[in-house]
């Protein structure tokens, strides 16, 4: 039987690095967690912002990378508990992207809704040029509404104790 673990980022991207299919590790993410059979890690999934700037709100939370090793039930058991932490966080809305041949099986089995196909490309533009070496199709997004207490918007904040901190320090 599996159960849930906390696991941190560089755990988790060595996961990743070693199982997973098309993508590479991430560089940074708001959290991450694991599934175990009490022996191993037997998956991950690792949380953070939205890739795409347009989503990036402060209440939407993206599911960059989920990966195991085929155990039953892993996928579900992860996508449900980056749901549960992003509510109880105050997000109010968590997406995901699959390919086309991945099914997203576990995905409505935790509840998510299937938004469509979005995306797929290269990130190369006329000024700057990437080494793009994850898949270029478009991807199916999927989401979930998490009717959290998204309503205040901590880059607000951010920006106002910015703002605050430039005040204190302009009059030396």
């Amino acid at each position: 039987m599996i159960q849930l673990c906390p696991i941190d980022l560089e755990a988790a991207n060595i996961f990743v690095k070693s199982l997973h299919r098309h993508h590479n590790p991430v560089p940074g993410c708001r959290f991450c967690v694991a599934v175990t059979d009490g022996v191993a890690i037997r998956g991950v999934a690792i949380v953070g912002r939205p890739v795409s700037r347009f989503l990036d709100d402060g209440k939407t939370i993206e599911v960059n990378r989920v990966c195991t090793d085929g155990v039953r039930n892993g996928c579900s058991m992860l996508y449900g508990a980056c749901a549960r932490a992003a509510k109880a966080m105050g997000y109010s809305k968590i997406i995901t992207y699959t390919l086309p041949e991945e099914g997203g099986s576990s995905l409505r089995a935790s509840g998510w809704t299937c938004e469509g196909q979005f995306g797929g490309g290269a990130w190369t533009n006329n000024v700057r040029s990437r080494n793009d070496s994850h898949p270029l199709t478009e991807k199916y997004r999927w989401s979930l509404a998490l009717e959290g207490n998204a309503s205040f918007d901590y880059r607000t904040l951010k920006e106002d104790a910015k703002n605050e901190t430039l005040a204190l320090f302009s009059g030396v």
